[in-house]
């Protein structure tokens, strides 16, 4: 369907005046535009806007292609199939249009909407970019076809696209009063050339004044997710240059977008950003001390709670708290919800994960069995198979103290074959257990798959290698449905964790040990936590359902995107 009324004139919504720019955006299952936790937490900010009537628009890709289909084969490799998708179907075409110039030629771009209504039935409009139209070469047409993909001319063509494409599409819909321009992450930091080349009027040979850059800066927010040098975009010079053209900016004043001969996407949101943060209070201090000339504050990341809660839980909600939607601090009154009631819940919850893992796997796991679980991203760093370090010491303490049960999933990305091979060395390891531990690795992690994984699992277990973790919202999910986590001192977990009462930590949470010490250490400290945790769930059972009431209360009451975006609004759009 085309959109032909201009956004501005939709009745009953104001003027916008901040716009979100993400390159993934987790919306619904069926739009496979997201590929992990950053898409994960635009959506859920995107869905708390909505509920709170914030101003907002959001840009982004296509994606038709989306992230990629995983299936493992048989010894544990991942292979990849494209996604196919009905974008007619899911989105709105507009009659909009806008272009960029790649290496001299004009791409020419349309645009698409979904929209995202919140409680009240406002509504928060998100916009993709496609590059997929007449009169563009093939190649320029594919350029908004997959996440991530390709190599790293494609990724700099989609930022190019994202960045300024975006910001101009922006003004072909009729978006003349935004006054915030969001970066969620580095890659859509081409953004400030565009909203330069409006304060110069297009004027390529004058020089660069203070007061443009002032004024470009005071219309930019970024957020930086993550220390992991990957997620921090570079390019060789020579390259933008050639791509993208000779832009003032890059010929003039190459300090304020370049850093070690490169151009980098993260110094140049930096440097022409009015307010930085990081996405939880120990990140925040990671940034700090990665770029110290730079004010950087923190706001940590949260999860929308009607999104990631389970219909069991839902209900149970509804009938003890009934303003938890609307507030989502009200769901702190959890410690009076009957133990009861929390149990059945969690039961439901826990049998819909269990149907489904044994109707994929034939793992026959048991609804009593202590359940783990660990669905995160497959990156090195994030360690998942550091609970078999000691295989015959994890089937001891089964053996001492009763059944468990290992749920995992999550892709690598299809250029990441140390990421591949790690999916494949859990997998392994899961199956030499098999004696004495019940284990499944579930294919192609998706939004459902990890609603359903988050609220089935008894414990939900996290252990990055400090302190790579920026924030992580697998583990709030969890919270939400009362699952207590057993996590690494690192990222949201440093702020959420009363040990016993909210969950248990794994080692110090120390970066300066020696990576194999750190290895070895913190395997020894999950094991003897791991033995707490069983002997809890299996001799205290009483006690293990009050923590869970107070993960919910404590954790799930603080942890969401409503309680973020507030924090947004006040510090970074509105100050």
């Amino acid at each position: 369907m085309t959109q032909t009324t201009p956004e501005v004139e939709r009745l009953g919504q104001p003027l916008r005046t901040i716009a979100y720019f993400s390159m993934e955006i987790g919306l619904v299952n069926e739009i496979p535009t997201y590929s992990g936790g950053l898409g994960m937490l635009a959506g859920d900010t995107i869905r708390s806007a909505a509920d709170l009537q914030i101003p907002l628009l959001t840009m982004t890709l296509l994606h038709r292609r989306g992230y990629f289909t995983q299936r493992l084969n048989r010894d544990g490799w991942q292979q990849e199939e494209p996604v196919s998708w009905p974008v007619e179907q899911l989105l709105r075409h507009h009659d909009a249009e806008a272009s960029v110039s790649i290496e001299g030629r004009t791409v020419k771009l349309r645009v698409w909407s979904y929209d995202v209504k919140g409680q009240s039935g406002f509504v928060v409009p998100v916009y993709f970019l496609d590059a997929d139209v007449d009169g563009n070469t093939d190649a320029d047409r594919a350029l908004t076809n997959y996440l991530y993909g390709g190599e790293e001319h494609y990724r700099l063509c989609q930022e190019i696209i994202l960045g300024i494409g975006g910001a101009r599409m922006l003004r072909a819909l009729g978006f003349n009063k935004v006054t915030r321009f969001h970066m969620n992450e580095g890659h859509p930091a081409f953004l400030t050339l565009q909203l330069l080349d409006e304060q110069r009027g297009g004027a390529q040979e004058d020089p660069i004044t203070p007061e443009q850059l002032e004024a470009v800066r005071s219309q930019c927010v970024f957020t930086t997710h993550t220390p992991v040098p990957a997620g921090h975009d570079q390019f060789p010079t020579e390259m933008v240059l050639r791509v993208l053209g000779e832009h003032p900016l890059i010929k003039q004043m190459p300090e304020i977008c370049c850093h070690d001969g490169k151009l980098n996407m993260t110094h140049l949101a930096l440097n022409l950003s009015r307010y930085v943060n990081g996405v939880a209070k120990r990140h925040g201090e990671v940034s700090r001390s990665m770029f110290p000339e730079y004010p950087i504050d923190s706001i940590t990341n949260g999860v929308h709670c009607v999104t990631w809660t389970a219909e069991p839980f839902q209900q149970l909600f509804d009938q003890y708290i009934p303003g938890w939607r609307d507030d989502n601090f009200n769901l702190r009154q959890a410690l009076k919800i009957p133990h009861a009631d929390v149990s059945e819940a969690h039961r439901s919850a826990k049998r819909s994960l269990l149907e489904y893992v044994n109707e994929r796997t034939q793992a026959g796991m048991k609804d009593d069995a202590l359940t783990i679980g660990f669905a995160r991203r497959a990156a090195t760093y994030k360690r998942a198979d550091l609970l078999f370090f000691d295989a015959a010491r994890l089937k001891q303490i089964v053996w001492d103290h009763g059944p468990l049960q290992i749920v995992f999933a999550g892709k690598a990305h299809p250029r990441d074959h140390e990421g591949k091979a790690l999916i494949q060395r859990v997998i392994r390891s899961g199956l030499g257990v098999k004696d004495a531990i019940r284990f499944a690795y579930l294919e192609n992690y998706d939004m459902n798959l990890g609603k359903l994984i988050t609220a089935g699992v008894d414990i939900w277990l996290n252990n990055p290698q400090p302190p790579l973790e920026a924030s992580g919202t697998s583990g709030m999910k969890a919270a939400l449905n009362g699952v207590p986590s057993l996590s690494v001192l690192d990222g949201w977990w440093v702020e959420g964790h009363i040990e016993g009462v909210t969950g248990w930590a794994i080692g110090p949470g120390s970066a300066r040990r020696e990576r194999a010490k750190a290895l070895a250490a913190d395997a020894r400290d999950l094991y003897d936590q791991l033995k707490k945790v069983m002997v809890l769930y299996y001799r205290h059972p009483e006690r293990f359902v009050e923590i869970m009431r107070l993960t919910i209360a404590l954790n799930g009451s603080f942890f969401n995107t409503q309680r973020m975006v507030q924090q947004y609004v006040l510090r970074a759009y509105f100050r």
